[in-house]
C-alpha cells in the first residue's frame, strides 16, 4: 500500500502550490482499497486540471496497479468542501 501513496505523492507533489499540505488516507472496503487525497484548496484544481483531464490521467496510473485478488484501487480527491446532510 506504501507503493500506491508514494506514486500518488510523487504525481501529485510537482502539480502543486503546497506540498505539504498533501495527505493521503487509506480505507478497504469489500471492493475497493480506497485512497483519500486531501491538500491545500487552492491547489484542489491544479490536480484536477480542466475538465477533470489532469485527474483522469492520475486515476488511470493509479488504476493500474494490481493486487493479487479481486480488490481495485480507487482515488478519491477531496475537494475541500463540506458535505451537507
Amino acid at each position: 500500500m506504501k507503493d500506491i501513496e508514494a506514486l500518488i505523492l510523487a504525481i501529485v507533489e510537482p502539480l502543486v502550490s503546497h506540498p505539504e499540505r498533501i495527505s493521503i488516507e487509506q480505507s478497504e472496503s469489500e471492493r475497493f482499497y480506497e485512497f483519500h487525497l486531501s491538500m491545500d484548496p487552492a491547489d484542489v484544481g491544479r490536480v484536477i486540471g480542466r475538465h477533470g483531464r489532469v485527474a483522469q490521467a492520475i486515476r488511470n496510473v493509479v488504476y493500474s496497479f494490481r493486487f493479487q485478488g479481486n480488490k481495485r484501487v480507487r482515488l478519491v480527491i477531496e475537494d475541500g468542501k463540506s458535505k451537507s446532510s
